[in-house]
């Protein structure tokens, strides 16, 4: 059997998780203080991941970046990936937070949106 510890991230708490896995299956989880620890563990050992947040260039705005972040979790194997393809985009003010700035990142069904709105300069 397979021991592997984590840090939960489900929640504020960061429970120390230990968890047990036979044949690629969780099956059990100890140090979690919610069941949302269980479910992060599973998730953890299957396909694990996470929050992206960074910027991208905006021309004519008030700031030269513009924050932007994933609407969901993304694969935590392809993030290096999703940030070069982003240094490559270059958007035009202005923009509303929320904005996709792009539309199913790498085929994922994940999209990238603003983080704020920034307006045009001048």
């Amino acid at each position: 059997m397979e021991t592997r510890k984590f840090t939960c991230l489900g929640c504020p708490v960061g429970c120390s998780l230990t968890v047990y896995i036979e044949n690629g299956e969780v099956v059990k989880v100890e140090g979690n203080q919610c069941n949302i620890g269980i479910d992060f563990a599973k998730q953890e050992v299957k396909d694990p991941r996470r929050k992206v947040t960074t910027t991208v260039k905006i021309r004519n705005g008030v700031h030269p970046l513009l924050p932007v972040y994933t609407d969901k979790p993304f694969p935590k194997g392809m993030i290096m990936e999703l940030v070069k393809e982003l240094r490559k985009i270059e958007v035009e003010a202005p923009v509303k937070m929320g904005d996709i700035i792009l539309e199913n990142a790498l085929g994922t069904d994940v999209n990238i949106r603003a983080s704020r709105s920034i307006k045009r300069n001048g």
